[in-house]
């Protein structure tokens, strides 16, 4: 959500070489969408709509721009060198974009070892990395960002997603329109009415039209599709700023009474204003309802320049604007339009490590105030003292701008640029360092001295626990897979294949097939080691976040996942075909909205095609997720910033129901056999984050290798009450 650059000329009482008055009214509405920004962000954790005014705004000023550029460039005094060029209106760009966001970065790259916990240290690296690239909106669209209210857990350059789109928007269009541009010059030379302004016009107007339809038709297909990559997709964001481009091109420019131009600004900025309130921002824009936002935009713009152009008579300038114009074109809102760039790219790393800091999720009216503050000031500073000498010094700058001469201007320029630069490849490297340094950890811990490390049978067994520190550590138990996804047998959410692992002991006439998504993955190194101990083969099925249900339509993170469907019915088919001794998948999940688990009623269908087949069927009770009254608890960071076991734990009673759901199954069906591991994971009132001296929770809600295999002999003494021929399990 960047404020849109300035790429307007200096202000100017009327028109001059078709090149429009300076708009102060539209740096005042860059200060009203900004404050909007900044407000819903910090207290009341929803989208307001002010993205959707940058677009429009960043829309009609580029494309404007190199409109008038494509018609300049037909004059016979401007060579072909100068249509093309590309690099003096990238290096304005570069000036005006990169020094700011720079300084952020650098900024966020230091409080992040000050304040963040080291388990998030990478993937802040790789944000940061993606933000100076201005890729991040991709970075996010493929990691399934939520951009919703701001959290201790948020990143602190999520909001930066926007500015990539922009900086994405600018230099694809700035190389269509200087390619258009030279293809204009070249074809009129043999078709001379290719010069003429008006048929530049419609060709320009007709190419951006077009594309801009494809756009508003992919953002409204792909809501229900993809909603969370949709938000973030460049393709469906492109519309906003090219029906900013379209107004530009086209301009009405219709005598329409005053009055009219007066309500129409007044309801489109009172639509800008409210309608962060009744539109659910992240679950609608950049579909059809962000026409709210965009279309506001676009008649608060229409009713100035139609002022400006046709002023009452004695009115000039400021004079001629309607209210709400005259309004946004006065000293406040203006003074906030000119720090909006610095002031979005402020609030929210602020925000986030301030909530982080205070282990909260939400800011007080008082805290919220006091970051409004904080951020206004380091955005004056950023503008101050940054962003304006950087700018200066290029051709078409007022005298003024360069009293103090061009030596010192240079001196300074070279000074911050340096600065910059320098923190910069610092910054690079370290989260280049840092991240080689994490990615070749190794976690092994598979022949750990149960004396010291009990894990799961400090709980089951009373075994005692020295007084020691847990493995693997916070940082290293991230990397604590299970073996099937080092292996690659574990399908991701894009592969529609079957991988096919064979654990256990590979010439066992026995076989348990484990089949179903990562929470049934999670049990392989406890079966591995029980196959081999045995002499049992287990075989994987196994697809990220696919449980084995017969839901039509299954969600992940709520995004709708069909491909899973498709999945699990090619794998209960060819599982039956294979005629395992017995499956081993979920047989229950937590409620979404209220304690406990159930079993849902898209799995029994399953489990029946399989006992109908003769092959048993073992049901293990999903561990519990972690989370207390704030939300979902990352175990990992929970312990990596301080927490103990008991402060990152999860109450036994609102993540488990008194007894196992899966009870009333095996009660009905002779074959279906339900394994509860949850007296291994929580004792009667909690589940600790740490066990034995192991960490439990490698993530959000997987049990880490480590800890699983502490189960071993537990999982194995209820598989053998049920299969004689999985145990007796070693003692």
């Amino acid at each position: 959500m960047a404020a849109p650059t300035h790429t307007t000329v200096p202000a100017s009482p009327a028109p001059v070489d078709n090149v429009p008055a300076y708009r102060t009214d539209l740096d005042g509405l860059r200060g009203i969408a900004i404050a909007l920004v900044a407000c819903f962000h910090i207290w009341f954790g929803r989208v307001s709509g002010g993205v959707d005014v940058f677009l429009a705004l960043s829309g009609y000023f580029f494309v404007g721009s190199l409109l008038r550029h494509a018609i300049h460039s037909q004059a016979t005094h401007v060579t072909f060198r100068d249509t093309i060029d590309p690099w003096p209106r990238l290096k304005r760009l570069l000036r005006r974009l990169l020094p700011a966001l720079f300084t952020v970065l650098i900024a966020v790259a230091v409080l992040t070892v000050i304040v963040i916990p080291q388990t998030r240290w990478v993937s802040i690296g790789k944000e940061l990395i993606a933000s100076a690239l201005y890729y991040q909106n991709w970075h996010l669209a493929f990691n399934s960002q939520d951009y919703l209210a701001a959290s201790s857990a948020n990143s602190p350059l999520q909001h930066i997603w926007s500015m990539s789109v922009q900086g994405q928007f600018f230099l694809v269009t700035l190389l269509v329109a200087l390619a258009f541009a030279a293809l204009v010059k070249l074809g009129a030379r043999l078709i001379a009415p290719l010069a003429d302004p008006r048929v530049i016009k419609v060709l320009v107007g007709g190419a951006v039209f077009a594309v801009a339809a494809v756009s508003f038709y992919w953002a409204h297909m792909r809501m229900g599709v993809n909603q969370q990559f949709n938000y973030f997709d460049t393709l469906s964001r492109l519309w906003e700023p090219l029906a900013g481009g379209l107004l530009a091109i086209w301009l009405p420019s219709w005598r329409v009474p005053r009055w009219i131009r007066t309500v129409a600004a007044v309801v489109a900025l009172a639509l800008i204003i409210t309608c962060g309130w009744w539109i659910d921002g992240v679950d609608s824009y950049p579909g059809p309802w962000a026409l709210v936002p965009v279309g506001s935009t676009l008649l608060i713009i229409w009713a100035g320049a139609t002022a400006l152009e046709r002023p009452r008579a004695g009115a000039t300038g400021p004079q001629a604007l309607p209210p709400v114009n005259r309004m946004l074109a006065s000293r406040w809102p203006v003074w906030l339009g000119t720090i909006a760039y610095s002031l979005y790219l402020w609030h929210w790393p602020l925000l986030i490590f301030y909530l982080t800091w205070r282990e909260k999720d939400h800011a007080s009216v008082l805290e919220g105030v006091g970051l409004l503050a904080v951020s206004i000031g380091l955005a004056w500073l950023t503008k101050r003292y940054i962003e304006d000498p950087l700018r200066r010094g290029g051709r078409g700058e007022p005298a003024h701008a360069r009293r103090d001469g061009r030596a010192r201007l240079m001196g300074y320029t070279s000074v911050v640029t340096s600065i910059l630069v320098v923190g910069t490849l610092v910054t690079g490297t370290g989260i280049v360092l840092w991240d080689r340094h994490v990615s070749t950890m190794v976690v092994d811990t598979k022949n750990l001295d149960p004396r010291l490390y009990p894990g799961a049978r400090a709980l089951l067994n009373g075994a005692p626990v020295p007084a020691i520190d847990p493995q693997p550590s916070p940082l290293m138990v991230t990397q604590d897979f299970p073996e099937t996804s080092t292996d690659g047998y574990m399908s991701n959410f894009e592969d529609p294949d079957i991988h096919v692992g064979v654990y256990g002991d590979p010439t066992a006439t026995k076989t348990v097939a484990l089949i179903g998504g990562s929470h049934a993955e999670m049990w392989i190194s406890a079966l591995n080691l029980l196959g081999q101990r045995n002499h049992f083969k287990v075989t994987t099925y196994l697809k990220m976040g696919c449980p084995m249900s017969t839901e039509l339509v299954p969600k992940q993170n709520g995004v709708p996942y069909p491909q899973c469907h498709d999945w699990v019915m090619r794998v209960k088919k060819k599982v039956i075909e294979d005629k395992p001794d017995a499956v081993f998948t979920n047989s229950t999940r937590p409620r979404d909205y209220q304690p406990g688990d159930w079993v849902p009623p898209t799995y029994p269908p399953i489990f029946d095609e399989f006992l109908a087949n003769d092959i048993a069927v073992l049901g293990i009770r999903d561990t519990p997720w972690p989370h207390n009254a704030k939300g979902l608890i990352d175990t990992p960071t929970c312990l990596a910033d301080g927490g103990s076991a008991t402060e990152c734990a999860t109450s036994r009673a609102a993540a488990l129901a008194p007894e196992d759901p899966a009870l009333a199954l095996e009660a009905t069906r002779p074959m279906f056999h339900a394994l509860d591991m949850s007296d291994g994971v929580c004792d009667v009132d909690l589940c600790p984050a740490i066990v034995g001296n192991i960490v439990v929770y490698k993530d959000w809600h997987h049990l880490s290798a480590t800890y699983v295999r502490s189960l071993t002999d537990e999982l194995g003494r209820q598989m053998a009450l049920a299969l004689p021929w999985t145990g007796p399990p070693a003692p």
